[in-house]
């Protein structure tokens, strides 16, 4: 296994993937020419939660970087764009590892990231197809994830962070994010006979009595790792009355109660004690282009839809719900950020460089996004140069189609391209549709 790059380390490779192919397989090479974006070809991640064959995003977006064919009865969850060992991208003109070119080519990286980072990509980019519930999950701070690595790298398969940002693509995208402000809590513990159940009489009683905002938060740590370590015997039970209970409760009660959305995630997860986390975490649905930030030790689970993700080069998630995998209980209750509040606070706003592109900037080093749309109408005259970044980045040919003299052909929908720091691409919009952009770059 490869070790995953520090940040202000240098990276640590061994000659095998140097010197490999990958798993996967890049769609047959182009004619060459000379180009200033070189095409990625990207590894699919087939977790059981993806959404089936054509139907997911990240498999349409696939056939843009790869020759593998789609499996109808495959899940496709995930679309890795990066130098992530676990799902390292190759540069398609010669199946060379990306990390492996960054080695021998410091010169495409910039002197601030190389500074902070090291000779190695600080960010992961992703596409996401959700067809059912992720686990219940929250990412260890820098330190944090430096100590669970050293202690159980089995688990913990690399010592960085793993602060991301999510943006929604098409359709809504739903999600459970950090904890619920505590009066809602509240409300549901007192309407719910079951969940107080599980949660425990004393444990209950603190909250609904808490008043300072340290008191609340105490109580609201000392119920949810109850609910958590509660026997399996017991959750289960517990679900399972409250879901034959609920059809005979009113419209009124099963809206207040957030039924729909309970026993949703309950039929895919029968007996989980992750079911009972959405009357503990933030229900919210973003539409296309909006976009929401989680720190370190935010609790979180996707839910339903397609998105974009950008986060620190890492995969260190610690689960405790809603997944076969293995639940670190323990860890993740000590290690939450208990803070209750509404869920507004995590969005993220996008600021307007020019008439077609748009920029966030995250609170964390290590990545920030860009986006550009190209009204097909409005650009049959003309070609866009992209803003000039001072370090590399990845892209995404998220819709459309584009002409550019500085690659070897034609820009495609689900293409990905790296550019090194301080090149630029221009673009003119071909066919009838808009050509949509996105855009990884670190925020240093």
């Amino acid at each position: 296994m490869l070790a995953v790059i520090c940040q202000g380390q240098k990276p640590i490779v061994s000659a095998s993937l140097l010197r490999s192919t990958s798993k996967h397989t890049c769609a047959p090479l182009r004619k060459a020419g000379k180009t200033v974006a070189m095409e990625l070809c990207c590894v699919v991640q087939k977790y059981a939660w993806g959404k089936v064959g054509k139907s997911s995003l990240v498999a349409q977006l696939s056939q843009g970087n790869s020759a593998a064919p789609v499996v109808e009865v495959d899940p496709y969850a995930e679309l890795w764009m990066g130098t992530h060992p676990s799902g390292p991208s190759l540069i398609k003109t010669s199946n060379e590892p990306l990390l492996n070119h960054l080695l021998n080519n410091v010169d495409s990286l910039g002197d601030a990231e190389k500074k902070s980072f090291g000779t190695d990509l600080p960010f992961l980019f992703k596409a996401l197809s959700v067809a059912k519930a992720l686990s219940i999950q929250a990412h260890p701070n820098k330190k944090h994830a430096e100590e669970l690595f050293a202690t159980r790298p089995d688990l913990y398969k690399d010592p960085n962070h793993k602060p991301e940002m999510v943006t929604a693509w098409l359709g809504p995208f739903e999600a459970l994010c950090g904890f619920r402000p505590i009066a809602d809590i509240k409300f549901f513990i007192q309407e719910i006979d079951e969940l107080a159940a599980v949660v425990g009489k004393a444990a209950c009683e603190a909250l609904v009595k808490a008043e300072s905002d340290s008191g609340e938060m105490q109580a609201l740590r000392e119920c949810f790792s109850a609910l958590m370590n509660s026997s399996e015997e017991s959750i289960a039970s517990a679900l399972q009355q409250f879901e034959k209970r609920i059809p005979s409760l009113s419209a009124e009660k099963k809206e207040s109660l957030q039924c729909d959305l309970f026993t949703r995630i309950a039929a895919d997860f029968p007996g989980d004690v992750g079911c009972w986390s959405v009357y503990f975490m933030n229900y919210v649905v973003l539409q296309e282009g909006e976009s929401m930030f989680l720190g370190p030790n935010v609790p979180h689970a996707y839910i339903f839809g397609d998105c974009l993700e950008c986060m620190a080069c890492s995969d260190n998630v610690v689960r405790a719900g809603l997944t076969p995998k293995f639940k670190d209980i323990d860890t993740l209750c000590s290690m939450l950020d208990y803070q209750p509040g509404p869920v507004d606070r995590f969005r993220m706003q996008w600021t307007a460089v020019d008439a077609f592109c748009q920029e966030c900037f995250p609170p964390v080093p290590d990545f920030a996004m860009a986006r550009l749309r190209l009204p097909a109408s409005a650009t049959v005259d003309q070609a866009y140069r992209l803003p000039s970044r001072s370090n590399a980045s990845v892209l995404l040919i998220l819709q459309g189609q584009a002409s550019s003299a500085e690659t070897a052909g034609d820009l495609n929908f689900g293409q990905v391209l790296f550019l090194k720091a301080g090149q630029q691409l221009t673009l003119k919009v071909k066919g009838g549709q808009d050509l949509i952009v996105y855009q990884a770059f670190a925020n240093v």
